[in-house]
């Protein structure tokens, strides 16, 4: 019998996501998770909210009830289905993606100065394998198909590949920003390195950020490794592409380990 793929469903403030794959932050929060089916975590912070546990839900904040978006959170484990379908069935509104833009006192202008698309973030992510730091890799169905025959083809070629990161929410985007802005940098600067909240490939869930041993992550020496070489001869044939080579026309700086799958092979 084929076993259920591991899912993480996802609304606009709160992530569910299956036992067994958060770290424990404190000796309560190790027996909760242990026991845990579904794991509710707050996208803005990551903070655990509650866990379902075999004799029901466990708030793990105060004032659960209270918490911004836990009704639909809530709906979402009631309604979860075994199988979710093709992400772009099923995407989360862009409603307050001004919002967060003018957070960083960005406008429309933003969009068709990079000349980059809004992305949606996908209602449902499979479970990819983890990356470099033992994190759970979360991708589109298919991308995450497409990387595990990527890296077992490499593997055979005696190519070792990690994964940097994949899906990342637009909160998440937010934070780098604010993270950055906090050690002195300025949002142009930024700009250059990250997309703006709700602009990154990577919030679609199709982008990977590849690396191999030994090599820090998403440096631009990992041209020179023998992984890169790798990518650029076969990646195609399993429908990724490099989304920022030199001299794109986003204002993005060279990225040659950001890939992204688009879902048709070479």
């Amino acid at each position: 019998m084929r076993t259920a793929p591991r899912l993480l469903l996802n609304t606009p403030d709160i992530e569910l996501w299956p036992g067994g794959l958060l770290r424990a932050r404190s000796n309560h929060d190790a027996r909760l998770l242990s026991r845990a089916r579904t794991v509710l975590r707050r996208k803005r912070d990551g903070r655990y909210l509650a866990a379902l546990l075999p004799e029901g839900l466990m708030p793990m904040v105060e004032r659960l009830a209270r918490e911004p978006g836990i009704d639909a959170a809530l709906q979402r484990l009631e309604t979860a289905l075994p199988r979710c379908g093709p992400p772009a069935e099923t995407q989360l509104p862009l409603d307050r993606l001004d919002e967060r833009l003018q957070r960083l006192g960005l406008d429309h202008r933003y969009a068709a100065d990079s000349g980059l698309p809004r992305i949606a973030e996908p209602a449902c992510l499979h479970f990819a394998g983890l990356d470099r730091y033992r994190r759970a890799l979360w991708l589109t169905r298919g991308a995450a198909r497409a990387w595990h025959n990527l890296r077992a083809a490499a593997a055979a070629d005696g190519i070792a590949l990690d994964a940097i990161s994949g899906y990342r929410s637009h909160d998440y985007q937010l934070g780098i920003f604010e993270r950055k802005l906090a050690r002195g940098q300025r949002v142009a600067e930024i700009l250059s390195v990250n997309a703006a909240p709700g602009y990154s490939e990577h919030h679609g869930g199709n982008a990977l950020d590849i690396g191999t041993p030994g090599e820090p992550p998403a440096e631009e020496s990992f041209e020179r490794t023998a992984a890169f070489a790798w990518l650029q001869a076969h990646a195609g044939g399993f429908g990724f592409h490099m989304s920022y080579p030199r001299g794109n026309p986003h204002g993005i700086v060279y990225e040659p380990w950001h890939w992204r799958f688009g879902g048709t092979p070479a």
